[in-house]
Parts: C-alpha cells; sequence; structure tokens
C-alpha cells in the first residue's frame, strides 16, 4: 500500500529481497537438476562436485546476506512504526463479495438521479416517430464517470423491443474498423463466423441484414469521429435507423443529426446528497444519514465532484463499511491522501481507492485482468 514514504521504502527493499531470493532458489535449481541429469567419468565427476561446493557455499552466503538485510529491514520498519499497515482490509472481504456482480452501467431504479428529462428526450428521440423512413444519431457526452452509459442503457432497455433488431457495442480507444464490425454483426444476431470474414464480406452481410429493418445500434465509449466516419456507410439508409454515441469528446458530440446532441453535467448539490444517501445507506428503508455521520458525507460528496460514478463508487465502498464516525473517517483520510498526491485527476482517485479497498486476495485477481489488452 502506497499510504506513505516509509511505507513504500520499506515495500521496495521486500520485493528486492523476494527477487532475489527468487534468483538463489532459480540457480540452486537449474545446478541441481543439471548435476542430475549428466553421467561423467569419475575424473569429471570429482572435479564436477568440487565445482559445486564453491557454488553452494556462494549461493548460502547469498542467503545469508539477504536474511541479514530483511531481519534489518524489519527492525527500521518497527522503529519508524506504521500503524495500521497490516491490519487495514482485514473483514472487507464479504462484503465486497456482495456487490462484486454490481456495475454502474446497470445500476438500480432508486440509483437513478437527476436524469429523467434526459430520459424522456432521448426516448423521444429514439421512438418519436418511427415510421419516418431515415437516419438518426444521437450523441450523449460528458466528463468521465457523469453517467453517459447509464442514462443511455435505461433508455435502451426500454425501446430496443421496439426495433426489429438491436444492438449495443462498446468501441474503446483501441478498437478497429474490422474488429468494430465483427462486434457489431455480433451483436446483432448475424449468423456465421463475423471474426474470420474478409472485411468486404462482412461490410455486405451487415447491409444485406439490415436493409428493410428498423434497427437501433449503440456505440458506447467513441473516442474518436474516424471510428463512426469509417463505418457509417456500412449502414443501408432507406429504412428507419437509430444511431447512439456516447463520448467524453465533443468532436463525436458533433455527429449527431441536428439538435439531438445531450451534454452531461455534473449533479447538483442536492441530487448529489441523494445519490449518495441511496447507495451508502442502502439497507435503511429511509435512506437516511445517521447524525453523528452528518458532517462526513458533505466532504466525501466535495472530492466526488457531482459525478454520478464517483457518488456511486464511494457511496457502496461506505455501505460495506461499519455505520461509525471512525471508520468513514479512516476512509475519508485514504481519500484525501490519494488526492494530495496529484497524480490521479478525477474519478479514477475514487476507484483505485475502491481498488486499495479490496482484501489482497481480491485485489490480485482483479489485477490479473491487467495482462489482457484491451477488446
Amino acid at each position: 500500500k502506497e499510504t506513505n514514504e516509509t511505507t513504500g521504502i520499506f515495500v521496495n527493499k521486500i520485493r528486492h529481497l523476494a527477487f532475489r531470493i527468487e534468483d538463489v532458489v532459480d540457480e540452486f535449481t537449474y545446478k541441481l537438476e543439471d548435476d542430475k541429469h549428466r553421467r561423467r567419468a569419475f575424473s569429471t565427476e570429482v572435479r564436477k562436485r568440487i565445482r559445486l561446493v564453491s557454488i553452494w557455499s556462494r549461493l548460502s552466503l547469498e542467503l545469508r546476506s539477504i536474511n541479514n538485510e530483511l531481519e534489518d529491514a524489519i527492525r527500521r520498519r518497527n522503529r519508524y512504526a506504521m500503524p495500521g499497515m497490516m491490519e487495514r482490509n482485514v473483514g472487507g472481504y464479504d462484503c465486497h463479495v456482495r456487490y462484486t456482480n454490481q456495475t454502474t452501467c446497470f445500476a438500480r431504479e432508486e440509483d437513478l438521479v437527476g436524469i429523467e428529462d434526459n430520459v424522456e428526450k432521448l426516448t423521444h428521440w429514439l421512438v418519436g416517430d418511427l415510421d419516418e423512413k431515415r437516419n438518426r444519431i444521437v450523441t450523449v457526452w460528458g466528463m468521465g464517470g457523469a453517467g453517459k452509459t447509464t442514462l443511455v442503457h435505461q433508455v435502451y432497455k426500454a425501446v430496443k423491443e421496439d426495433f426489429d433488431s438491436a444492438a449495443w457495442v462498446t468501441v474503446s480507444k483501441s478498437c478497429k474498423v474490422a474488429d468494430l464490425l465483427a462486434n457489431i454483426a455480433r451483436e446483432f444476431g448475424i449468423s456465421g463466423d463475423a471474426r474470420n470474414m474478409e472485411l468486404i464480406r462482412l461490410v455486405e452481410v451487415i447491409c444485406s441484414y439490415l436493409k428493410g429493418k428498423r434497427y437501433l445500434l449503440v456505440l458506447d465509449d467513441v473516442w474518436e469521429k474516424d471510428s463512426w466516419i469509417n463505418i457509417m456507410d456500412v449502414f443501408p439508409t432507406n429504412c428507419m435507423s437509430r444511431f447512439v454515441l456516447t463520448s467524453r469528446k465533443y468532436e463525436v458530440a458533433s455527429l449527431a443529426t441536428s439538435n439531438c446532441t445531450i451534454k452531461l453535467e455534473p449533479l447538483e448539490e442536492n441530487l448529489s446528497w441523494k445519490l449518495f444517501c441511496n447507495v451508502a445507506f442502502r439497507d435503511d428503508v429511509g435512506k437516511r444519514c445517521p447524525l453523528e455521520l452528518q458532517d462526513l458525507p458533505a466532504k466525501f460528496l466535495q472530492k466526488c465532484e457531482g459525478l454520478p460514478l464517483a457518488i456511486a463508487c464511494i457511496g457502496r465502498l461506505l455501505s460495506c463499511k461499519p455505520p461509525t464516525y471512525a471508520a468513514w473517517k479512516n476512509m475519508y483520510e485514504e481519500l484525501q491522501l490519494q488526492s494530495t498526491k496529484n497524480v490521479i485527476p478525477g474519478v479514477d482517485m475514487i476507484l483505485k481507492v475502491s481498488l486499495e479497498d479490496l482484501p489482497y486476495e481480491l485485489k490480485n485477481c482483479f489485477l490479473h485482468c491487467a495482462m489482457f489488452p484491451q477488446d
């Protein structure tokens, strides 16, 4: 845990010693196995054994040296005592398991705050005039964590049955044209192995499938205008089609049909408070904040800057903690520590605190995902 400089020095030292131990074990294992599998003449065997004695002696000295450094590091750690380093995260396992299947996209109805007007507007643009045979592009944009995906997903669930075919595809930064079209084909339920099709064949299959249909396509998290421009001619124009693009970029938002753009702003103070209470006190019938905690939620909300994702994340994290002033104050101090480093802006700061709060075994499982490339 990068909680302070002393802890960081100690962790780096232990990591370095662990690597040295690993090197010793690897060399010992290699030499031992190499010795086992070779048959040599007696004189050669004697020379080999003598040489191995020097190797074992060297490795033994290295292990003693490592052990001395390890004991010294522990003494230094105890001298500059770091209270709470080991006991933190204890007991968090059960709480986190309870909420592992909750995502910001699939929010509960009571956690959807301040989106009613935008839901109505977006619904009207998508299904208000379904008999009109023309394309319409709707864009929803705003900073990361503003609730773009949540808003569009709520409307998508409500209206997709009004179309002959509907698909939701996440685009992301690194998406290539062929991969994007293959994902679109898969989500529309187009049969065939789209991944292995030639690009021109894939285009023909998608166009043929959608021709004459009323269809809806959501492209979530579009980073570049070209992601749309490169595929827009794939879709037939002689039918009723609706496209929804979500993005952080104004350039992508400008692709919308006239007056079909929604910009999401951070929540106002009263709505931020309502969302926080809905999530943090979800087990309380009235969703009320206990009197002894009254001053802390305002401090948390100040850090969240009105971003629904940040508010929901910190609310879920606190809902797993005992509703005591001490427990919440510790969590706020952790958040304060991250924000003062000024290295992680916006909602990522909240997410980092959530990651750090995971018990170590779950954190390792989560970080394992980082081995896999995007898409």
